[in-house]
């Protein structure tokens, strides 16, 4: 598997599930809930996206595994596993908001080697490998780079929402949420790439599953920041992130978000 290869697989499977979604955008869709006591939305366009992509790896690299968020793992233990997220941030996908894409990653003996964030709405796609990263969409092509961020309180954050936090991580959030200079909510993996874009210099999440993680990895560390969980350790797994333009800031953070007794 050549790089040009991957590149045009991965251009491939993009294409494949932005095909698949984009008739179910802003319209009556059913929504059904994975979630018993709260609200976790899946619609046919998720399920459809996936499978589309599932079958594409299935019969171009019949090896590899598969992660995915709505059918399950397969053969995680092969050489190259894929991490599938059809529609990241689908509750503002029902919204009829247009702050959702398709994540596609791409690990290497459990290394997250490559990703990409496709937006088909706006056609957006946003790349990278680890060593660099890459913008394609309506005003053309161009590389990727966090900007520089001195100090928390010249910080732009953004996280999600809080309510998906627990009450303690919450807390620890507000404490960070205080000391920067803006905060807002909402974006799922679109964050990440405004990130990588240097427009923003923060995001702090919680309750993360890999899928959502692992594709956008490759991006940020790409574009030069860095992303880990909050205890400065491997984000792979999931659980709490907290990804930064610039190591200053993410130290920071990390220092406030620790804080005991506060």
């Amino acid at each position: 598997m050549t790089a040009i290869d991957f590149a045009a697989f991965v251009d491939e499977l993009a294409t494949v599930s932005g095909e698949t979604i984009l008739p179910f955008f802003r319209t009556s869709l059913t929504v059904d809930n994975k979630k018993p006591g709260g609200f976790d939305p899946v619609t046919a366009a998720d399920r459809a996206a996936e499978n589309a992509m599932r079958a594409l790896i299935r019969r171009t690299f019949p090896g590899h595994g598969i992660v995915g968020e709505e059918y399950g793992n397969e053969r995680t233990d092969a050489e190259y596993v894929w991490a599938l997220d059809p529609i990241d941030g689908t509750k503002s996908f029902i919204n009829g908001m247009p702050t959702w894409g398709t994540l596609i990653g791409l690990l290497r003996l459990g290394e997250p080697v490559f990703g990409m964030m496709h937006q088909p709405f706006m056609r957006e796609r946003f790349s990278g490998d680890g060593g660099a990263a890459h913008y394609r969409g309506p005003g053309g092509k161009r590389d990727l780079r966090v900007r520089p961020c001195a100090a928390i309180e010249d910080a732009l954050l953004q996280t999600t929402s809080p309510l998906l936090m627990n009450e303690a991580d919450r807390a620890a959030f507000r404490r960070v949420e205080q000391n920067v200079k803006l905060s807002r909510y909402g974006g799922d993996c679109y964050a990440y790439c405004m990130l990588a874009c240097g427009h923003i210099d923060l995001v702090i999440e919680t309750e993360l599953k890999p899928h959502d993680i692992l594709p956008l990895i490759p991006i940020i560390t790409g574009a030069g920041g860095i992303v880990t969980s909050w205890d400065n350790g491997s984000p792979h797994a999931g659980g709490r992130v907290v990804a930064a333009g610039d190591k200053r800031v993410h130290r920071a953070a990390l220092e406030i978000l620790n804080r005991k007794n506060q």
